[in-house]
């Protein structure tokens, strides 16, 4: 009784989770299900009503994970598939979110994840343009920054790439900043939100605090400085704090959830609905940057339009001039990579 009741509230007093429309019937896999992220990840995508097929691939353990979440009182089925199972696990999907890969650990920084989680990448990828050209892929594994360009080459040489229907899920930059601000300007975290562009590891994520309700009650100088930079640097702090036994799982989750169900409601028809992703992008393309994260409406196909950042501050634009030639080095090194270990 009471639990049935503290989810009731749960979602009375979270807008964002979930949409309560009809939903067609959409079948979503998660790809690295039984690892940090994907086990949070795929309880929450268990929980939202417009999922009614929730597919759990893993190397190991993904069979397990999908038994636990097939006893959660919601209508979507739940099956889980063995490592040779990738293909029969993504027959017919129309969403797939990919958190596959290994986690940060203290001292490394997203590069030092990257030839790993770029093979790990590379390898979903190819099977997902043979199995479902056609499905919307949400990358999550890092560092995004690279990994997405791998997914857009492997898709290019398939001859199935679609750039609207490929997405790094860079919502929790947004989170993070939205939180962070609210306590320095007291406003609910929902009241402030924070456009995150750039891309999604240190100086390339650029937090547009001036266009932020509330962004005004941060002062310039030290008080800014530190507020960027912990936005910036957001998960070294969970990295640290969890003494090495784990990077920033449960937050990346919630994250992927809130950009997983935006993406669903679009799908379904839902107008104006609206996030930051790290796309393919001509806003800085001139700059080497082809994937940028900016704000862009989603559509029953994918993005429908990619926003400018807008006006920006001094401070931001100082931001933007450090993360661009960065976000270019990233995207080319996994471009390179690919061409090198396709």
């Amino acid at each position: 009784m009471f639990a049935r009741q503290a989810l009731r509230s749960a979602q009375a007093t979270s807008p964002r989770f979930f949409s309560t429309s009809a939903s067609a019937n959409r079948a979503v896999a998660v790809l690295g299900a039984s690892g940090g992220i994907g086990q949070p990840l795929s309880l929450l995508l268990k929980q939202n009503p417009l999922v009614t097929d929730l597919r759990l691939y893993d190397v190991r353990l993904a069979p397990g994970v999908a038994a636990d979440i097939s006893h959660v009182n919601t209508p979507s089925t739940t099956t889980g598939y063995q490592a040779d199972q990738l293909g029969e696990a993504l027959k017919d999907v129309e969403v797939i979110v990919i958190p596959a890969g290994v986690p940060r650990k203290p001292g490394m920084t997203r590069d030092d994840l990257f030839n790993t989680n770029a093979s790990i990448v590379r390898d979903l990828a190819k099977k997902a343009a043979e199995v479902a050209p056609n499905a919307h892929l949400l990358i999550i594994s890092n560092p995004v920054n690279s990994t997405v360009p791998i997914v857009a080459e492997v898709f290019k040489k398939a001859g199935v790439y679609d750039p609207k229907k490929l997405y790094g899920v860079t919502t929790l930059d947004v989170t993070r900043a939205s939180t962070f601000l609210s306590g320095i300007s007291g406003k609910k975290p929902a009241e402030t939100i924070v456009p995150v562009v750039g891309g999604h590891s240190g100086v390339t994520i650029v937090p547009l605090l001036s266009q932020a309700n509330g962004g005004d009650a941060v002062a310039k100088g030290e008080q800014y400085e530190k507020l960027v930079h912990r936005i910036q640097f957001g998960g070294d702090e969970v990295v640290k704090a969890k003494d090495g036994a784990g990077s920033a799982t449960l937050s990346m989750a919630y994250a992927a959830a809130v950009f997983s169900d935006s993406l669903l409601k679009a799908l379904n028809g839902e107008q104006g609905v609206k996030e930051c992703a790290y796309v393919e992008s001509p806003l800085y393309k001139d700059q080497g940057a082809t994937f940028f994260a900016s704000p862009v409406t989603l559509g029953k196909n994918g993005v429908e339009e990619i926003h400018s950042v807008g006006k920006v501050s001094a401070e931001e634009e100082k931001l933007l001039e450090a993360a661009i030639p960065e976000l270019a080095k990233n995207i080319k090194k996994g471009v390179d990579w690919y061409a090198a270990s396709p």
